[in-house]
């Protein structure tokens, strides 16, 4: 094959070929701020030369593909860590909300009225037989007791509406899992048939990242384009074009459990903003409910203990300030005072009045390590420093992992996003190709023009 028409027709391909070149480059400029949309590129390569004689000829130039420019690599490292921020990011924000319960400052936690209760024993130990102290020391049980009750209930409330939080974000993963099952399911029929599958493995891509926001999801390549989803444990979630539900059951704690397949897998959820939400639902917040139901506990029977050791105002002996603690358990949401008459309250050691020996021993009881080896106010203390230190540990993880994020995000855009100005420099070079074949064509055509002009004119 050679002369003018062979010429005309490796014109008339590169024509097509800088045509599609084109509107490549112009969908990549029109998707620039398409999340996760992956630049594509028009391949050009030789068609098949011919051999005339001696002479090896080219026969022009064709598109093989259109294909999407991806680091899977770093597409897997960028899901990875948007997991872990998910999770550091849940786990931070609900932590939050536990530490603003303990708020000194702004009036919340127990540091006040355990030091007001204290104080009025103290101020017992000075008047003893003063029916006004005896009513203070009355009044700051009763205001400690209320402490401990709204922070107990205070405690349970956050845990229930981050269980509440847990059954939406599984239904936001079942929602995600459905529409990676179908386009999943589209990525395989485009391969199958020939396709360019690229703005179907776009949007995939986009929605596993989004997935990876919430749960821990393991990718498995299950071949002819087509991902198999499982949880870090093997929780299976989305296989070929099916997704499989995760559901949501009380449990015997009254919380909701996380299913997969009739298994609960509530444990084995180690990352995204489900296992943040686990971690505080599951575990913080019951470490601070122990913490306070103990201290609570330990507290109402020293007082106790120590009151009945005494004699009140009466000379009579002792009972008890606070109602007995019959379990550890929930001991801060049941505590309350056993009397509201402060002439009970037992400030003497011998049954003389005035006597202020048992007032004494009463007060002493904020020095002693009635709780777990501490003092009620230094039980306390390490109680909010742990969770002070937890958040500030949580915090300082959470804005290390977002500067690494955005280093692979911003790796990944280099691989993956659409540069402007690129793109605007590749426009402008198919341009200059599509003219240079146009004007080839002209040529050739003129050529052939004047060739048949001068057979008919023979």
């Amino acid at each position: 094959m050679g002369g003018l028409a062979s010429g005309l027709n490796i014109a008339l391909q590169s024509l097509l070929a800088q045509q599609t070149a084109i509107e490549t480059t112009s969908n990549n400029i029109a998707n620039v701020n398409t999340p996760g949309y992956a630049r594509q590129r028009a391949e050009l390569t030789e068609t098949d030369p011919v051999t005339i004689g001696s002479l090896t000829l080219g026969t022009g130039v064709q598109v093989s593909q259109i294909s999407s420019l991806r680091d899977s690599i770093l597409d897997s490292r960028v899901n990875q860590e948007t997991q872990q921020q998910g999770q550091l990011g849940s786990y931070l924000s609900n932590a939050q909300q536990v530490q603003t319960l303990f708020n000194e400052t702004n009036g919340n936690g127990l540091q006040a009225p355990l030091t007001a209760f204290f104080n009025s024993l103290s101020q017992l130990a000075s008047s003893p037989s003063d029916l006004n102290v005896r009513g203070t020391v009355v009044t700051a049980a009763q205001n400690l007791a209320s402490a401990f009750n709204q922070t107990s209930r205070s405690l349970t409330a956050t845990q229930n509406g981050i269980d509440r939080s847990v059954v939406q974000t599984v239904s936001q993963i079942n929602t995600l899992t459905a529409q990676i099952a179908t386009v999943n399911a589209q990525v395989s029929g485009a391969i199958g048939s020939g396709q360019s599958a690229g703005t179907y493995i776009d949007q995939r891509n986009q929605l596993i990242n989004q997935l990876s926001t919430l749960v821990d999801v393991s990718t498995i390549d299950a071949g002819n384009g087509s991902l198999t989803l499982t949880t870090s444990s093997g929780a299976p979630l989305v296989v070929g074009g099916q997704n499989f539900q995760l559901t949501t059951q009380v449990g015997t704690n009254g919380l909701q459990n996380i299913f997969s397949q009739g298994t609960d897998v509530t444990s084995k959820i180690t990352s995204g903003q489900l296992a943040g939400e686990l971690q505080v639902r599951d575990g913080v917040i019951p470490a601070t409910l122990s913490s306070i139901d103990s201290l609570a506990a330990s507290l109402a029977t020293a007082v106790n203990t120590q009151n009945q050791a005494g004699y009140d105002l009466n000379g009579a002996p002792g009972g008890n300030i606070f109602v007995p603690v019959t379990s550890t358990t929930g001991a801060a949401a049941a505590l309350t005072v056993a009397t509201t008459d402060g002439s009970k309250i037992a400030a003497s050691s011998d049954g003389t009045p005035g006597d202020n020996g048992n007032a004494n021993r009463l007060l002493d009881i904020q020095n002693q390590a009635i709780v777990n080896g501490q003092s009620p106010l230094s039980a306390y203390s390490s109680l909010v420093f742990q969770i002070g230190s937890d958040v500030s540990t949580a915090q300082s993880k959470n804005d290390a992992g977002s500067a690494v994020l955005q280093q692979l995000t911003n790796l990944q855009g280099g691989v993956s996003g659409v540069d402007v100005n690129e793109e605007a420099a590749n426009l402008v070079r198919f341009q200059n190709a599509y003219q240079a074949a146009a004007q080839v064509t002209s040529i050739i055509n003129s050529l052939l023009q004047t060739t048949i002009n001068m057979a008919a004119g023979s």
